[in-house]
C-alpha cells in the first residue's frame, strides 16, 4: 500500500554510512502532516487520503478552508495533497502522519516542481548537439532543420527553444539513508527536484524491487 508524507527540501549535504562510504544526501524536513479528509468510492468515486502540511496564516485562509480544517481539529494548511492506493482503515481524520512511517533503507519516489530556468535554447533545453565551432561553419547553437519541404509547416512537438523548468517531476527509487524522528528529518540518497524550501512529496516507490 502507498504511504507518503509532505515535506520541505532543506538542501544537500553528505554523510558517512555504515561501511565508511561517503554518500550525498538531500535533507527533507517533514513536520507532522495532518489527515484532513478520507475519500471513498461511495462518496467521491475513488479512494484517497488528503493530507495537509504547514499551517496557513489566519488572515490568508477563507471560510471554507477553515471549516474543512476544523473537522480535523487543526489549522488550515498551505499545502494539501492526496495520496491514492492507501488502506483507508489505517487513517483517521485529524491523525498526524510523521517521518517514522519510513525507516532506514526504504525505497521512495520524490515528487516536486523543478527549478525554473527561464527561456533556454535547444541545446540546453533538449540536449541537442551543436554544430562545428570553427572553419566558417556559421551553424553553432541553432535548432537545426524545421522539417520536410512538404507539408511545408513546422510539426507540433518540434523540439525548439522556450521556457524550461518549473515542471512537476518525480525522481524514482531513492533510498532513505536516515530518519531523524526528533527533528522530523528524512535524509534521502541523491538529489530531488526543486529549489531550497520548496515542497516535495515523498511516497513509497512504485517500481521498487
Amino acid at each position: 500500500m502507498t504511504k507518503g508524507i509532505l515535506g520541505r527540501k532543506i538542501g544537500m549535504t553528505q554523510v558517512f554510512v555504515g561501511n565508511g562510504e561517503l554518500v550525498p544526501v538531500t535533507v527533507i524536513e517533514a513536520a507532522p502532516n495532518v489527515v484532513l479528509q478520507k475519500k471513498s468510492v461511495e462518496t467521491d468515486g475513488y479512494e484517497a487520503v488528503q493530507i495537509g502540511f504547514d499551517d496557513k496564516r489566519e488572515k490568508l485562509s477563507n471560510k471554507p478552508e477553515k471549516g474543512h480544517a476544523t473537522k480535523a481539529n487543526t489549522a488550515p494548511k498551505r499545502f494539501v495533497r492526496e495520496l491514492r492506493g492507501v488502506n483507508l482503515d489505517e487513517f483517521e481524520v485529524g491523525q498526524e502522519v510523521k517521518v517514522d512511517i519510513f525507516a532506514e533503507g526504504d525505497i521512495v519516489d520524490v515528487t516536486g516542481i523543478s527549478k525554473g530556468k527561464g527561456f533556454q535554447g535547444a541545446i540546453k533545453r533538449h540536449g541537442q548537439s551543436r554544430g562545428p565551432m570553427s572553419h566558417g561553419s556559421r551553424y553553432h547553437r541553432r535548432p537545426g532543420s524545421m522539417g520536410p519541404v512538404a507539408p511545408n509547416r513546422v510539426f507540433k512537438n518540434k523540439l525548439l527553444p522556450g521556457r524550461m523548468g518549473g515542471d512537476r517531476i518525480t525522481v524514482q527509487n531513492l533510498e532513505i539513508v536516515k530518519v531523524d524522528t526528533e527533528r522530523n528529518l528524512l535524509l534521502v540518497k541523491g538529489n530531488v527536484p526543486g529549489a531550497r524550501k520548496s515542497v516535495v512529496t515523498v511516497k513509497r516507490a512504485v517500481k521498487a524491487k
